[in-house]
């Protein structure tokens, strides 16, 4: 008999802090979390720029003959007036087409928010005794207890010689 008590008093208090059970939840805490990403992207793109030369205007006298000279960028002229050649050269307003590659960069940013919401939910009736000290300590362990309880009772009993 002696054995059995000393089996009880040392598992039982092994037994009571895993079998209780309890409705208590952690509420998840309230964090708000927020996030940015930035992306970048470069794209290179052709483009065509036009290059326009500036008009020059130069002229010669020189004793020579007549001439005259033109091409897609300037023209020449020559012309003998009183025994003296006179030579102009004009330059015409040209615009050249250039080929580049033109950067483009395009930026995105996205705004990341995490937020957790919690909900208070009303319970419609307050606990009665017993369903709450069924909470704090447990149904199996309570019952575990009233077990434990009976069988000292017994045993005292059963010493006293009573029955």
């Amino acid at each position: 008999m002696k054995i059995y008590r000393a089996i009880f008093l040392c598992v039982l208090p092994l037994l009571l802090p895993g079998s209780s059970c309890s409705t208590v939840r952690q509420l998840p805490t309230v964090a708000d979390s927020t996030r940015v990403e930035i992306r970048t992207e470069t794209v290179f793109q052709k483009d065509t720029v036009f290059v326009e030369l500036p008009r020059v205007v130069e002229r010669v006298a020189v004793l020579d003959t007549v001439s005259h000279l033109e091409n897609e960028f300037a023209a020449s002229a020559a012309v003998v007036s009183g025994g003296v050649l006179k030579h102009s050269l004009e330059t015409k307003p040209v615009k050249l087409p250039a080929f580049v590659d033109k950067q483009i960069v395009y930026r995105d940013s996205i705004v990341y928010k995490d937020r957790v919401q919690t909900v208070t939910v009303e319970v419609p009736r307050q606990l009665t005794g017993w369903q709450q000290a069924k909470l704090r300590v447990g149904g199996f362990c309570f019952f575990a207890m009233i077990l434990i309880g009976l069988y000292f009772l017994i045993t005292s009993i059963h010493k006293l010689n009573l029955f």
